[in-house]
């Protein structure tokens, strides 16, 4: 994981439930999970762009009520950041002013590649579950 990334070693135990986000501009993957099983569920994907995109992501944090959320972060094979690396983490910036839940930020290189190898039908969901089992397995 590139240094630049918080360590998730560093979640505080009492946070047991998560809602992560496959971040893209078009669609954003839904997955939930918790530390307990250290799996996560992906959810129907949203489909909204720009400000559209709040209400129904208000909607699933008042469905689950997680208690922290995980968001995807897009990297190049060799670590560097690109356009959509400052994108997933205005996003993630914009989750924690907005509902102020800690959020926690995880390399996600590979994650949607991986989901379409694994065959699913909703890959940015599927991404999204695979980004917060990735993180859930990082957790003492």
């Amino acid at each position: 994981m590139p240094a630049d990334l918080p360590a998730p070693l560093d979640v505080p135990a009492r946070l047991g439930s998560f809602l992560a986000f496959d971040f893209g501009l078009k669609r954003t993957g839904v997955a939930v999970g918790n530390r307990l099983t250290r799996t996560a569920t992906p959810q129907p994907t949203i489909r909204a762009e720009g400000d559209a995109r709040w209400a129904p992501i208000e909607s699933r944090l008042a469905e689950w009520q997680p208690d922290a959320l995980v968001v995807g972060v897009p990297l190049h094979p060799d670590g560097a950041a690109h356009e959509n690396t400052a994108r997933a983490r205005k996003f993630a910036r914009q989750l924690r002013g907005r509902f102020g839940l800690p959020v926690y930020e995880v390399d996600e290189r590979y994650s949607t590649t991986e989901a379409h190898a694994a065959g699913a039908r909703d890959a940015d969901a599927a991404a999204a579950a695979i980004i917060l089992e990735q993180f859930l397995r990082s957790l003492p």
